[in-house]
């Protein structure tokens, strides 16, 4: 039975720690065999953590035997990202000058998951400063897509989805400034969600300074996870109020069902852009689904989607200018710096007017988008335009560079809008696997969760790959 115990959701390995059914140290145990027999072949954890979770679990125990009242994820295997600070490991960001940063506190999404009960069991892997659609950074390594190693595992959170879908661990943590949830959790076949701005606070104790402005607006923390019904715990314990995240927002998350489904807008391709047959066909059945699940389904393109993208890119590079760029290409690999080059030569420099103009245009894409809600609750269209990218594509042209961010519109036009955003599978196409993002207006990530539950129950797609190696 031990063995076995990673294959289970978190939702039901907790319950049966609830009941008894098997200990956290059993549970632990499980899925760190498991992590030494796949680990070592894709790479997606950078630090395996045995000691710190084996004495976890056996606290975790304690508290079992004494009748303590546990968290909703209590004796649940996760893993966390290697650009947040959690106390004794070293908040790499992928960057070999970083490998000496060790945190003495634990960053609000970390002491979130422990305060749930969860079993930290491992780091996942990111690109250097999480700063691309592709996980391999000069520190660690390069993490593989469990269905074709030729194929990225997205970016940043990489590593976070390839562990999901081989099995190590049942939650785990991500963030998404442009696409770095939602994005490897298309690539991986798993769940994920970014959610609203202000809802899961972010901190890292570590950091010498804040972020420049609309980084903070953009930059969001969130769970990936191999259920819709894991995300919603994962999403539930992470949402704690944390005072030193100044963007913290209480807002209380409800998860009841409306009585009436939603109007929901179906956006399969973006005019003036190409969009792969795979993902058309995915969007197109993902509608079809959602129809009969009694959703009202109507075509609609969402307002200036592309505006919103050119927007994410011209704040983004010239917010990386003030100082990011500088430690890129001071302490960065060869692959980063290539990769912020081009992203540089692709906005031209803002000066101080232009720049505030450019913050304004973001709210007054925001009240359109929010007015869209108003007739759509939900919108239904890709996650990105294309199938996951071969490795490595951001290491040519800037018109190349420029494809890409093309490509990762429906990433990037809604993340510098702070929307939150979930990323479903539907199946495989070509051998990898495919699927859609549900987006809705802010603090409305119920909405995506329910319809995302509709397409997942209809998939029939299976989230662990492998399951027998």
């Amino acid at each position: 039975m031990t063995t076995e115990i990673w294959r289970l959701s978190a939702v039901d390995m907790a319950l049966q720690i609830k009941n008894r059914e098997f200990s956290c140290l059993e549970a632990t145990e499980s899925c760190l065999a498991r992590i030494d027999a796949v680990n070592p072949r894709i790479n997606a954890l950078a630090e395996v953590l045995h000691e710190q979770a084996i004495a976890a679990a056996k606290d975790a125990d304690i508290a079992v035997a004494r009748g303590d009242t546990l968290g909703a994820l209590h004796g649940v295997p996760v893993t966390t990202k290697i650009n947040v600070d959690q106390i004794g490991c070293a908040t790499t960001q992928g960057v070999t000058a970083f490998k000496a940063v060790v945190a003495e506190v634990d960053s609000p999404p970390v002491a979130s998951l422990r305060k749930a009960g969860a079993i930290i069991v491992g780091r996942s892997n990111a690109p250097a400063f999480s700063y691309r659609f592709f996980t391999d950074n000069d520190v660690h390594g390069r993490t593989l897509n469990p269905y074709d190693p030729l194929r990225t595992p997205g970016g940043s959170s990489g590593g976070a989805a390839a562990a999901l879908a081989m099995g190590m661990g049942a939650i785990a943590h991500g963030n998404d400034l442009g696409g770095s949830i939602r994005h490897p959790a298309y690539a991986c076949g798993v769940v994920g969600i970014r959610p609203s701005l202000g809802r899961v606070p972010a901190y890292n104790p570590t950091q010498t300074k804040d972020r420049t402005l609309a980084i903070q607006l953009s930059s969001m923390q969130g769970p990936l996870a191999r259920t819709i019904a894991d995300l919603r715990v994962a999403l539930t314990a992470m949402s704690t109020p944390d005072n030193r995240d100044v963007w913290s927002t209480p807002v209380p998350l409800n998860f009841d069902t409306p009585a009436q489904r939603p109007r929901v807008a179906v956006c399969a391709s973006i005019p003036g852009l190409r969009t792969d047959p795979g993902v058309v066909a995915a969007v197109k059945q993902a509608a079809v689904w959602l129809e009969e699940a009694g959703y009202q389904v109507e075509e609609a393109v969402p307002p200036r989607i592309n505006e919103a993208r050119e927007l994410w890119i011209a704040l983004a590079c010239n917010e990386a200018r003030s100082g990011l760029l500088g430690t890129m290409e001071k302490y960065g690999d060869k692959a980063i710096k290539h990769v912020i080059k081009n992203f540089m030569a692709l906005a031209p420099e803002l000066d101080l007017i232009q720049y505030m103009d450019a913050l304004g245009l973001r709210t007054t894409l925001l009240r359109e988008w929010t007015a869209f809600f108003d007739r759509y609750p939900l919108l239904l269209m890709p996650t990105s335009l294309e199938m996951p990218f071969i490795i490595d594509r951001d290491q040519s042209t800037v018109e190349e560079t420029d494809a890409i961010h093309k490509a990762q519109t429906p990433l990037l036009a809604t993340a510098i809008l702070g929307l939150p955003g979930l990323s479903v599978p539907t199946g495989l196409f070509g051998g990898v696997p495919t699927g859609v993002q549900l987006v809705a207006g802010r603090f409305q990530e119920a909405l995506c969760l329910a319809a995302g539950e509709e397409v997942e129950r209809r998939a029939h797609w299976c989230p662990l790959v492998n399951a027998n190696a």
